[in-house]
């Protein structure tokens, strides 16, 4: 399994804009590709001093896999214009990870 790891950082005032954004348009969006071998997505957010920071964590089979979602530079963000106009900053690429061990519940 291959972990794909992203981070973004939004003001304070957009924080909840840009969670509602992912929750309620991308996040769905990337589910509706039907991307065989996309297991899931997490969301992880924090504040920091004067800004929001947001981490995707998104799973998948294998890189081919990323690949159907990413393009063949697969470590390159995907970031839609609607979010990039709530972020103040961003990753330009993602983080990728095979996954070892898990024990989730």
């Amino acid at each position: 399994m291959i972990s794909r790891i992203w981070h973004g950082w939004t003001t304070l005032n957009n924080a909840d804009d840009y969670e509602s954004l992912l929750r309620s348009e991308i996040f769905l969006g990337i589910e509706n590709l039907k991307i065989e071998g996309f297991k899931g997505i997490h969301l992880l957010r924090r504040k920091i001093g004067d800004e929001e920071e947001f981490i995707t964590i998104m799973w998948f089979d294998s890189i081919e896999d990323v690949q159907t979602f990413a393009g063949e530079d697969y470590e390159v963000a995907v970031v839609p214009l609607k979010a990039r106009a709530l972020l103040s900053r961003f990753d330009e690429k993602s983080q990728h990870y095979e996954v070892k061990a898990s024990r989730l519940e």
